[in-house]
């Protein structure tokens, strides 16, 4: 059997069952099956012990594939024309008897979060693959290809084939807004301490983990701001949702001084008129509307801490979502002078609509640890919710003008160099339903955002790696 391996170019290593293979040319390919997807560092190394051919097709995802006419041909070919350690590509998802387009996006140098789509097929030189291996130091029981690919990624380049190579069926048909929080799932809670040990040892590696103790901020320095908290709102169109939002704000009870700017970003359902009457009810409501018709929610957000009426710390709340109870300001603020933060983040429940809690119900990132936190940073989609931040850090920081993303890149700023704090009472009610932006999202949006997370990803990797040097 030994000789007719040695004879192959490309062994397939393949879920029992689930795969649908073209016929290639005699000694072409070589197949094994496997019981199930080698998600252990165990199952990963029986794959090297079968390994005879130059190259390798890795199933990693456990659904039913066909390749395309001609596709491992294809594969190889390219893999020869780069010499790159990892290949994947683009491909049709089957739904319903019915042929998607479904192509991937680009792999950045900071492409470091563990659901990156690379589909159910991978294919690597033999030799990388086996190099890839013998470096690994840890046995993980979910997390082996995960931090077989972050091993391949630094013995060389990772290509994407932007050609659709074969079919997958799909297996998870839940909108693109219901997967978003997986990763923050109890349920998950293992397996994302073994990504972020993978994720943390990889850092390492390459030079970019943060080890040095994070900068706390002077709150004794005299200031001049007119209050000591705003809550920042930027909106558009949410006429559902704002007086909710804007009541649970103006409602807090402090020991302090605050105020709540909204930044209407030009509405049109009669938010900007909701949001008039209700600041002739309360005079701490600042409505603020900008002459400019090009900010995204971070430009919003730039514009209100801008703003003269804001105060020493900024607070986010979204138009869609509530503060859980008339004490979430006066928790954060206390724990900016307590800690001496540049940043607090707190813990929210999702609901629904009408408030009631939904799956996976209350999110407190346990993810964040005050040691390792702003390392596993730039493997997770987010940090949490409400955030709040020092005034004066976040003026010299500011947000990117975008409407996705741009409080992932300043929390990414802010954790690169500062302390931050965490509340892991709930203090926030995240609130889900069909308006959301990111309910439902096609692959080509949901793809636009996950390259543009990987590029803050990308950038402040290497401003670690900078830091660092």
């Amino acid at each position: 059997m030994m000789s007719n391996l040695q004879k192959s170019i490309v062994d397939i290593f393949v879920v029992k069952g689930s795969a649908k293979l073209p016929r290639t040319k005699p000694g072409f390919a070589n197949i094994v099956e496997m019981e199930s997807t080698p998600y252990s560092t165990e199952a990963i190394k029986k794959v090297v012990e079968k390994v005879a051919s130059p190259y390798l097709l890795l199933q990693i995802k456990n659904c039913d594939v066909e390749l395309g006419y001609l596709a491992l041909e294809r594969w190889i070919g390219v893999a020869r024309q780069t010499a790159a350690t990892l290949l994947y590509a683009d491909r049709y998802k089957k739904v319903d008897n019915q042929l998607k387009s479904h192509p991937t996006i680009n792999y950045q140098q900071g492409a470091l979060r563990d659901d990156f789509d690379f589909g159910a097929l991978i294919l690597m030189p033999s030799d990388r693959f086996k190099q890839a291996v013998a470096r690994m130091e840890r046995d993980y029981q979910h997390a082996a290809i995960y931090d077989l690919r972050l091993h391949l990624s630094e013995l060389g380049q990772i290509v994407r084939i932007t050609e659709h190579l074969y079919t997958e069926a799909e297996t998870d048909l839940r909108a693109s807004g219901k997967k978003l929080f997986d990763y923050v799932d109890p349920k998950n809670r293992a397996v994302q301490i073994e990504m972020e040990q993978a994720c943390t040892a990889h850092l390492k590696r390459i030079g970019a983990l943060l080890t040095k103790k994070p900068q706390t901020i002077d709150l004794d320095a005299p200031h001049n701001f007119p209050v000591e908290a705003s809550v920042i709102i930027p909106v558009r169109n949410r006429i559902k949702t704002i007086t909710d939002a804007v009541l649970s704000a103006v409602k807090q009870k402090t020991s302090f001084p605050f105020n709540v700017i909204v930044t209407d970003n030009h509405s049109t359902d009669g938010t900007y008129e909701e949001l008039k009457r209700l600041s002739g009810e309360h005079e701490n409501l600042i409505v603020l509307r900008p002459d400019r018709h090009d900010l995204g929610i971070g430009g919003c957000w730039n514009y209100a801490i801008m703003n003269e009426h804001c105060g020493r710390f900024a607070i986010q709340l979204d138009s869609d979502d509530l503060y859980s109870g008339t004490d979430t300001l006066e928790k954060i603020v206390q724990l900016f002078h307590q800690e001496r933060c540049a940043m607090v983040v707190g813990t929210y429940r999702m609901t629904n609509f009408n408030l009631e809690e939904i799956p996976p119900g209350v999110i407190d990132h346990k993810e964040w640890t005050p040691d390792n936190g702003r390392n596993n940073a730039l493997r997770i989609n987010g940090l949490g919710a409400p955030r709040a931040f020092y005034t004066p850090l976040l003026r010299e920081i500011q947000l990117p003008n975008t409407s996705y993303g741009e409080d992932y890149a300043v929390g990414l700023a802010f954790t690169r160099d500062y302390k931050i704090g965490r509340i892991y009472d709930v203090v926030y009610l995240c609130r889900r339903w069909e308006d959301n932006s990111d309910a439902d999202l096609d692959i080509n949006k949901v793809n636009a955002n996950n390259f543009y997370k990987d590029s803050l990803r990308t950038w402040e990797l290497q401003a670690r790696l900078k830091k660092n040097s």
